[in-house]
């Protein structure tokens, strides 16, 4: 008697095909929100667009790297600062946004050869050392404005309206195409060797994973997408000043979304974010006090809950929105003569 497996490996079910829908759907629908809603409204939600795209460039880093950095901010100046040059010499604002990453990338590629020398804690202290010499750095020229910073010009003869819904149209496809690029990025090879480089380092590279590239190639994409919040950031301002585009608030805040949604899930960011913004918008009357409670709120979530809300829903429901992991099903195995019973259907997933 011979058997044969009835097992098949699958990514995809139910669940994150409807959920992709939705999420098209809703995308359709935020298109539309400049035709509906007040300028206001509009503009607020460009916020919350450039939190999803910082805290899925951190989730990225950290929550699928293992690279804990509290220095990211240092790009998101970079990307600011890009736009304004690029814009002083003639570029289209818009266009310099493109090359705002492009310049994070390049730039972040000499940064990770010092900062990969360090580990741990060191590594993250480190960043945030890196990012406020980028900030010093910046403060020197006299061109970019110093220390007061500097207005974007080349946007002067673009109607209010109109400019606001371009910016909000544009800050929402870039949103779009960094949770697309995060979910191609982890589906391939790279994403199963982050996987196994975030589990055991030293085992990965034991098994022919060149750990060092894949992480470089992450800390690249991550500063690049930060560039491109950075740029998005100035668009919407008209106006860069070092002090507040270097805060190492933005880490803050990106670390925060990212333990309420979920570290180490696509979703997690988005989640994250949305809640966030929410707390933040509610919240916004009670001064600094808002965000104690939502480091309270943090805290607790972390300590309850230590895979974040999109974690638990998750576990309890089995839902994938992105589903980068395997999933293996089957019956086990099946009889290739008659007279033995198959066994029985038994699904078992893998962690994605």
């Amino acid at each position: 008697m011979t058997f044969a497996s009835n097992y098949r490996v699958a990514r995809a079910n139910r669940s994150s095909i409807l959920g992709g829908s939705v999420l098209g759907l809703a995308s359709l629908i935020l298109a539309c929100l400049p035709f509906i809603v007040f300028q206001s409204t509009t503009s607020a939600l460009v916020t919350l667009f450039v939190l999803i795209i910082l805290a899925s460039m951190w989730n990225l880093l950290a929550g699928f790297g293992g690279l804990v950095s509290i220095g990211q901010q240092a790009y998101i100046g970079i990307g600011a600062y890009t736009v304004i040059a690029m814009a002083d010499l003639g570029m289209h604002p818009f266009l310099a946004v493109v090359f705002a990453a492009v310049t994070s990338a390049l730039l972040a590629l000499p940064t990770s050869w010092l900062a990969f020398r360090l580990r741990g804690d060191y590594f993250a202290v480190g960043t945030w050392v890196i990012a406020e010499v980028y900030r010093l750095v910046v403060t020197k020229f006299e061109a970019l404005g110093g220390a007061n910073g500097k207005s974007l010009h080349g946007l002067e003869g673009i109607d209010p309206v109109m400019r606001s819904a371009l910016v909000y149209w544009f800050s929402l496809g870039v949103a779009a195409v960094t949770v697309i690029v995060c979910y191609l990025l982890l589906r391939g090879r790279v994403g199963i060797s982050l996987t196994a480089i975030r589990d055991n380092e030293v085992a990965a590279s034991a098994g022919g994973v060149d750990a060092t590239f894949v992480k470089r190639v992450v800390y690249l994409v991550s500063a690049a997408g930060c560039g491109l919040a950075g740029g998005i950031l100035v668009l919407d301002a008209l106006r860069v000043q070092p002090g507040a585009i270097f805060s190492v608030q933005w880490s803050a805040y990106m670390i925060l979304i990212v333990v309420i949604g979920g570290i180490g899930h696509l979703e997690g960011p988005i989640v994250g974010a949305v809640l966030f913004f929410t707390m933040q918008s509610m919240l916004a009357n009670w001064g600094s006090w808002y965000l104690m409670v939502l480091g309270a709120i943090a805290i607790l979530i972390a300590v309850r809950f230590p895979q974040g809300i999109w974690g638990l829903v998750q576990t309890k429901t089995g839902i994938r929105l992105f589903p980068v992991g395997y999933r293996l099903l089957g019956g086990g195995m099946r009889p290739t003569e008659r007279g033995t019973l198959p066994s029985p259907d038994v699904p078992a997933d893998s962690r994605s």
